[in-house]
């Protein structure tokens, strides 16, 4: 077969092809559209014959540099706790709008490839609205039912998002996926059952957890609504739940994490390094803070939230509330900040019982996601987590009640910005996504729980790999249980991607302990990369996989 990476697609696409094999069974050619200089890789695998080079006429006598791959499924028993299973999020676009694999002779190949790195596995985001469109009770899981047989004949493992969130309008949004139509519907007769600020603005990205036990959506509550839709997927994938599907990450929030949608790019609205603003003004929200205050006896603290708290693309000091000695460190702000935080992690906690109760004994693993947002924490206040929901403050640590609710339902705590460095960050925005880390590193241990990490923003380089080989030891605090990469597209299997990729791997399964690539790889199975010279060469990449 021959397959071809084409500028516009997230994967490799298929230019023809009749053998959808694993692996072992199944050769053919892929080729990747050229970015940089045109060159061929090539892929062995000890159970084969050797590979050959399957280039344009005139390169067949090409300098080769060998790279290392791992092959051999991992398990999660494995006798070296310091080894960090990597997986790789697959593209948003997965599962297309009419329900069905999107490229699936494609992504087979993809998978193939990455198997042939020695990833674990493959995460994907089951997206609310697509399987439950049609209807309430309503669900197609078809398109996901294909990609768990692809993934179970490559040997790899599957981490499954249940994605109650929009895609788009956030950082890494490719395409559109709205909630189901019905839920619109809803949300169009009763616009408070989405988040709002202070000036009114409605965003559609999330039901508001201020209405999570009432039966606002077609007589059934959210927190029900969640629940029967991982029921229905707990089902259809029964069989396949502790040995493909080993890992479902439950939605929480905004791009799935459990927070406020607090700083929206969508329209131009928020831009880094701003400090957001609180999401308590739909009328849901609005009457659990004026119950919460009139139950300590003040009243006037629940008619609205904080006056003083600025606007999104505003700087701590710009405000009342934020600055080094503002409101958030009176009386009446740690009141505001227990409320909006408390509420935050009572919904995880419905959310997550639900999860457990579905879910326990499958063999499956549960998880949630927690936002690095590492703008503005070195000052006092740390705005941008506040407006987020995290109260956490020079004084206040916000995330160990987070890791201690989580580890009630024994749920891994998955957390972001692993790649990033302090000194990559710019002066003026206060960031320290390193003391972030750690800090969160040390919540999970003193609560006992596992960590994971993601890398918040698309990196292929050495230095963001190395960061989170660093972050992944358990030097200080928790080392990682997983790392998932985010994310696959054309420009992963770029030569100098790939070989940073696999170095990683390789890597991480060591504990992090080998910082170059092996010249040989002893389990058999080599990348060898080949350099096309002839100027008459078109932008063409092959890849062999025999």
């Amino acid at each position: 077969m021959t397959l071809t990476l084409r500028s516009s697609t997230s994967f490799i696409t298929l230019r023809d092809t009749k053998c959808l094999k694993t692996p072992v069974k199944c050769c053919g050619t892929i080729c990747f559209a050229q970015i940089k200089p045109s060159r061929g890789i090539r892929v062995k695998n000890s159970m084969t014959q050797e590979a050959q080079v399957l280039s344009t006429e005139g390169c067949r006598n090409e300098k080769r540099e060998k790279l290392h791959a791992l092959s051999g499924v991992h398990h999660n028993n494995n006798k070296d706790d310091s080894r960090v299973p990597v997986f790789v999020m697959l593209p948003l676009d997965t599962v297309t709008h009419g329900g069905h694999l999107n490229k699936p002779r494609a992504m087979n190949a993809s998978l193939m490839a990455l198997k042939s790195a020695g990833v674990e596995g493959v995460m994907v985001d089951a997206w609310w609205g697509l399987v439950e469109k049609d209807g309430p009770l309503k669900y197609n899981w078809e398109g996901y039912a294909e990609l768990v047989q692809m993934v179970q004949r490559h040997g790899l493992k599957l981490q499954v998002v249940m994605s109650f969130h929009q895609c788009g309008g956030n950082v890494g949004d490719s395409c559109s996926i709205p909630l189901p139509p019905w839920v619109l519907e809803e949300i169009s007769g009763n616009p408070d059952l989405v988040y709002t600020d202070r000036s009114g603005r409605r965003n559609p990205e999330y039901i508001s957890l201020g209405c999570d036990s009432l039966p606002v959506l077609g007589g059934r509550t959210p927190v029900q609504v969640y629940s029967d839709y991982m029921r229905s997927f707990r089902d259809r994938f029964s069989e396949y739940l502790g040995e493909v599907i080993v890992e479902i990450q439950v939605g929480l929030g905004p791009c799935g994490e459990l927070r406020y949608p607090s700083y929206p790019e969508s329209n131009g609205t928020w831009r880094f390094p701003g400090i957001g603003e609180f999401q308590s003004y739909d009328k849901y929200m609005r009457a659990s803070l004026a119950a919460t205050a009139e139950s300590v006896g003040k009243k006037d603290w629940g008619i609205s939230g904080p006056h003083d708290a600025g606007q999104y693309n505003q700087f701590p000091e710009d405000t009342g509330f934020f600055r080094r000695e503002g409101t958030w460190s009176t009386e009446y702000g740690k009141f505001f900040l227990e409320w909006y935080s408390g509420k935050l992690i009572q919904h995880g906690d419905r959310i997550l019982a639900a999860a457990e109760g579905l879910f326990q004994g499958t063999g499956a693993k549960l998880s949630g996601k927690v936002a690095g947002i590492h703008w503005h924490y070195r000052t006092r206040s740390h705005a941008a987590e506040l407006t987020a929901g995290y109260y956490n403050t020079r004084h206040h640590d916000g995330y160990l009640p987070i890791a201690r609710m989580l580890a009630k339902h024994r749920v891994i705590l998955n957390f972001t910005c692993m790649e990033m460095k302090d000194g990559e960050q710019p002066q003026h925005a206060n960031c320290s996504p390193e003391g972030l880390v750690r800090q969160v590193k040390m919540a999970t241990r003193d609560a006992g729980i596992e960590l994971a990490g993601e890398n918040a923003l698309e990196r292929y380089d050495g230095s963001a790999y190395g960061q989170v080989l660093t972050t992944s030891r358990s030097d200080s605090g928790n080392g990682l249980s997983a790392f998932t990469y985010l994310r696959m597209n054309k420009r992963l299997f770029e030569e100098e991607n790939w070989r940073q990729l696999v170095q990683f791997v390789k890597s991480m399964s060591d504990g992090g302990r080998n910082s170059k690539l092996a010249e040989s790889d002893s389990r058999g199975t080599n990348i060898y990369v080949g350099f096309i010279k002839e100027k008459n060469v078109k932008n063409i990449k092959e890849l062999a996989l025999v």
